[in-house]
């Protein structure tokens, strides 16, 4: 690794652990109903929108009530987007006229983006219109991640409370979580990208005249419009020239800056935040990274005040980024050496894409290796998917590791709320590892972790795995799953297995290679988003009541500390322990194969 390489990354993590106390620190003022200066700004806003839903604040929740109130409102938010975009050519807002979008479609993108996944199998600027981008998409952007971060403070007051079967009112969680803390840095994010250059605009698209003609392979089209194939049932293509380009735009910014803050990832053009009007400077590559893992980031520092003890925070912290530091260590250098096949044929790779050097394959050349893998971590280490290189290009080794943060639950650093209260959920089984070890009940910020608690972490830890393991067994099986695999051998595994790991993850980023938008993968993924999602949240939630109508055990000489050194490494033991167990004969057909493959053409 480079020193100005170095430099990048350590600038990241520093700025993003230093930004964790204050924002931390305001987050929990929030949902402690302390003041926080917007009080006296949104605090109507707040009574109004309890009046109109008819809300009483005052009125909490059992874990049942709460967990249905959840299920109910996203459920509410799935048919809403499903609608729009299956009435979008008949509703304002269309300037390109665009069609109504499939059913198999529409129901893949419900769903991804319903459940904060934000996998997205069609192409933004040619399926989307402005309405559906903003009213639809936008929005769920917001309330997806605000029913993650409410979930997770349910169940930090599972911690807190005793003897009581309430955890909190999901409709108060959830409106506090998006009008404090969601909205504003959305708002500062947004105006900051606009004068980067990030477009919001309601204008159509613009055509503009080329410099100098160019030529590139189209599908051939029949009379009716039909892309001809061939025997097989290939695409045939054909050379086209071309001296216009025509410039989608839109209500990007909006979006884009709650897309990164709530951990969703969802792009507004095809191409993510590797196009120019998503990303435009290295400084909105800069910001937007860091707004991927600031709240999560946050949130341990909030978890560590609501409780009581900031020492846990930290610790749960540390054992994220430690995590984080370390696969980073792993990717950059993956990258930056290139690729061995090509410099057996001669090519100067650092020439060729004019970079101090490295796998220059699909990454934008304003960004250079460093920020390209630098991202590609964050955005797998979080649940939030959104791009700025293509995974798919990455060197095998370079590949693996997004590929495996995703496989390990996204709870280094995690989605909002839903990767700390994963984590939460593995230091529970690590005290219970611990427990058995000594012959003690295991107990975890003064209570006790008994039989429901770790068969609740059970089903947490069990049930991604399953989705991802399974919907990739089907996928390779079935013709309908096969039919859509463009890349022989391990690599076009490795593609499935990524695509199934991000619906099974609540990702949304994507190897690619594969031909996703097609009913087989547009209905197997959005099972997969679907289960994965609220198969975690609901047992959280039961972990929640559970742990709420305990009472507080005193520590004693037997009880293990969480805050120390030592229970960081044993939580680090315990997230990669069940990661390497579940996923490292998967990917020993996927990634390794492949890098064994490629050294081998040296």
């Amino acid at each position: 690794m480079t020193s100005q390489g170095f430099m990048q990354i350590a600038l990241y993590v520093i700025t993003l652990l230093l930004l964790a106390k204050p924002l931390g620190i305001y987050m929990a003022r929030v949902y402690q109903d302390e003041p926080v200066g917007l009080n006296r700004w949104f605090a109507w806003v707040e009574k109004i929108l309890y009046r109109f839903s008819g809300v009483k604040p005052e009125q909490e929740m059992r874990w049942t009530q709460y967990a249905i109130a959840m299920l109910v409102f996203n459920l509410l938010g799935l048919l809403a987007v499903y609608a729009l975009q299956r009435f979008q050519d008949i509703l304002p807002l269309n300037p390109q006229a665009l069609p109504a979008v499939s059913p198999d479609s529409s129901f893949n993108t419900a769903v991804s983006f319903a459940t904060n996944t934000n996998w997205q199998g069609y192409s933004g600027e040619a399926t989307m219109s402005y309405l559906t981008q903003m009213l639809g998409l936008t929005v769920q952007n917001f309330v997806s991640a605000a029913s993650g971060m409410a979930v997770l403070v349910a169940l930090i007051r599972g911690f807190i409370r005793r003897n009581t079967e309430t955890i909190g009112n999901f409709w108060v969680d959830m409106t506090r979580s998006t009008l404090y803390i969601l909205m504003p840095l959305s708002l500062i994010l947004a105006l900051v990208l606009v004068g980067q250059g990030v477009v919001q605009t309601f204008k159509p698209y613009q055509t503009v005249n080329l410099q100098q003609a160019v030529s590139y392979q189209a599908p051939k089209l029949d009379a009716d419009g039909k892309i001809v194939t061939d025997a097989e049932g290939k695409p045939v293509t054909e050379t086209v020239e071309t001296n216009e380009q025509t410039l989608a735009l839109g209500p990007a910014a909006s979006q884009i800056a709650i897309k990164q803050l709530g951990t969703n990832g969802g792009g507004f053009f095809n191409v993510n935040s590797a196009h120019p009007f998503e990303n435009p400077t290295p400084l909105s590559n800069f910001l937007e990274m860091l707004a991927i893992l600031l709240i999560p980031a946050a949130l341990c520092y909030t978890f560590g005040v609501m409780i009581g003890d900031t020492r846990q925070g930290w610790a749960i912290l540390a054992a994220m980024t430690l995590v984080f530091v370390a696969l980073i260590a792993v990717t950059v250098p993956a990258e930056q050496s290139g690729n061995p096949s090509l410099s057996a044929l001669g090519v100067d790779q650092a020439a060729a894409a004019q970079q101090p050097g490295g796998n220059m394959e699909g990454k934008e050349a304003r960004f250079g290796v460093v920020n390209s893998a630098l991202w590609a971590v964050a955005t797998t280490a979080a649940s939030n998917g959104s791009v700025n290189s293509m995974h798919d290009s990455f060197t095998p080794i370079g590949g693996m590791v997004p590929m495996w943060l995703i496989q390990l639950g996204e709870v280094i650093y995690g989605g909002v709320g839903s990767g700390l209260y994963g984590m939460i959920v593995y230091a529970l089984i690590a005290v219970f590892i611990a427990g058995l070890m000594i012959g003690r009940t295991p107990e975890y910020l003064g209570k006790k972790v008994e039989a429901f608690e770790v068969k609740m972490s059970a089903i947490v830890i069990l049930i991604p795995p399953l989705m991802v393991l399974a919907g990739t067994a089907i996928a390779l099986m079935m013709d309908a799953g096969k039919a859509s695999i463009f890349n022989p051998g391990a690599h076009g595994f490795s593609e499935v297995l990524y695509a199934f790991s991000s619906a099974g993850n609540n990702n949304g980023s994507a190897f690619g290679g594969i031909s996703a938008n097609v009913p087989f993968y547009n209905f197997m993924l959005g099972m997969a988003m679907l289960f994965s999602r609220y198969w975690l949240m609901i047992p959280v939630l039961a972990i929640a009541g559970s742990l709420a109508a305990k009472k507080t055990v005193p520590v004693g000489p037997g009880t293990l500390s969480t805050h120390t050194p030592l229970f960081v490494m044993l939580l680090i033991g315990t997230v990669l322990m069940v990661g390497a167990l579940t996923f490292v004969p998967a990917l020993a057909l996927g990634p390794v194969v492949e890098h064994l493959q490629m050294i081998g053409h040296k």
